[in-house]
């Protein structure tokens, strides 16, 4: 049995040749070290802004960073070499990788064409605003750099169903093809939520289809990748992801372990998701951070007894995956939602030393944001990751009986020495709560791993300990005399 762990390895606004492939090769012995089981890569295809691409503007799916295009053969994290070393070096550590998939839209067309189509209205895309008319339309992608190596696909209009531009008028809008219908297995927000941005794949297309299943395969063959984080899941069918994750699971032999990005912090829609879905995917539990985020806002006032309250991991743990931040919710990014520093540790211990849910590490909030000043909390998560690693196993005891001070304990198992440990957290005013964690552990003393204090805790003969917590954080008690 291990604990697994996913790290997230980037941050939107590294800077551009950032080397990152080469850097996930030299920290892979560490992550192992921390206990990080899998890490989630960002987008290794060309964008349309080249070597400054983050990765979602995506182009050809087929250049990992091998062609000149875009004004650049690497992509912003490196060269397709790097990836691929990147990759192994993981591996060789025991590490899965997870690929970041964005296949809801293409951007950086080669060519444009002209195309009947009608305008819609932005916020309920099922109500033209336009009759049908001629735009010109940048959806000819014939990528002359790759010259057809690996593929020789050309994309044209009628492999998408809208584009948010018209460059005969200058004009930007939602304009919908003639003869196209949005896709009806989509988010209903805007009245449906097919079109999100740039030339918007059209799934009903089973040349599209069949040529995305083709790259998919390509993908996993050609990389050796072992899972997949899924972009923007609520814009695209949930049909294709059933018969594309089917067909790739069949024909490479492998789980492919794959979470999608649904945002939206309703649970319901959530969970109705994963059953259109088949629970083909987990997804990322978006009502979770909003929980967190606001437990960080509220100045104490936040119930911590409600934390798990209307979340995935409560509802549906085993297709949680748990997160505190990420690249979308970072400072200065779309969906900013950032949860505070101060909270930060302990939100981190309600995903990572719990039974539920699979933890999801976010790279800025490990290795710090320089463009945004924020350092990091790199040295609690050591702790906190080392102690999910080899402590936070058995069974588990609850103690959500106070609005402020919320803790648990895991009694720990036989294949893990030393295991089990207390948890302790406040989002106000310190204090103390008797807690059982098993008469085996009688006698014992326990400590703070986080040096909140020097005192002990004594286990009674019952199991019991009276554990600490000081006013606006957390302790994690572990037996004394133990170093992780």
């Amino acid at each position: 049995m291990v604990n697994g762990t996913i790290m997230q390895y980037f941050e939107w606004f590294l800077l551009p040749q950032c080397k990152l492939w080469n850097e996930i090769a030299r920290e892979a012995n560490n992550l192992k070290q921390l206990g990080i089981t899998a890490v989630w890569m960002p987008p290794a295809y060309k964008g349309i802004g080249g070597g400054y691409d983050v990765g979602y503007g995506a182009y050809d799916l087929y250049d990992l960073g091998e062609f000149n295009q875009k004004g650049t053969i690497e992509t912003k994290y490196g060269s397709k070499d790097e990836y691929l070393m990147a990759i192994k070096m993981l591996k060789k550590n025991g590490i899965q990788s997870y690929g970041d998939i964005v296949l809801n839209h293409k951007m950086g067309a080669d060519e444009a064409e002209d195309v009947m189509a009608s305008e819609e209205e932005f916020f309920n895309r099922n109500i033209p605003i336009s009759g049908t008319k001629v735009i010109r339309a940048w959806t000819k992608f014939t990528f002359p750099g790759r010259n057809n190596k690996y593929s020789s696909f050309k994309w044209d209009w009628n492999d998408f169903d809208g584009i948010d531009y018209d460059d005969k008028t200058n004009r930007n809008s939602i304009y919908k093809f003639l003869t196209k219908e949005w896709s009806n297995g989509v988010d209903k927000e805007n009245g449906n939520y097919d079109y999100l941005m740039g030339a918007d794949l059209d799934f009903s297309n089973r040349e599209v289809v069949e040529e995305l299943k083709r790259w998919g395969k390509w993908y996993i063959d050609f990389t050796k990748i072992e899972g997949f984080r899924l972009d923007a899941v609520k814009h695209i069918s949930y049909e294709f992801f059933v018969e594309w994750l089917e067909y790739l699971r069949k024909e490479s032999g492998k789980e492919l372990f794959s979470v999608g990005e649904y945002w939206h912090a309703n649970v319901d829609v959530l969970l109705n998701y994963l059953k259109n879905t088949k629970y083909v995917m987990s997804l990322f539990d978006v009502p979770l951070h909003f929980n967190l985020y606001e437990a960080s806002h509220s100045n104490g006032d936040f119930d911590m007894r409600n934390i798990f309250k209307g979340t995935l991991v409560e509802r549906y743990s085993t297709k949680a995956v748990t997160f505190v931040d990420n690249h979308d919710t970072q400072l200065g990014s779309s969906l900013q939602s950032w949860v505070e520093p101060w909270f930060k540790p302990l939100a981190y211990s309600l995903i990572l030393l719990r039974i539920e849910g699979y933890p999801c590490v976010f790279y800025g909030d490990y290795y710090g944001i320089p463009s945004h000043g924020y350092s990091g909390i790199g040295s609690s998560l050591d702790l906190l990751l080392k102690a999910r690693k080899n402590l936070a196993y058995g069974e588990q005891h609850d103690y959500f009986d106070d609005k402020n001070i919320i803790g648990w304990t895991r009694e720990g198992i036989k294949e893990y020495n030393n295991s089990g440990l207390a948890v302790l957290l406040t989002n106000k005013l310190g204090g103390e709560k008797k807690m059982y964690i098993g008469k085996h552990f009688s006698g014992k003393g326990f400590r703070d791993l986080l040096s909140n204090f020097e005192e002990k805790v004594v286990i009674d003969t019952d199991g019991f300990g009276k554990f600490m917590v000081r006013n606006g954080s957390i302790s994690v008690w572990v037996l004394d005399n133990l170093y992780i």
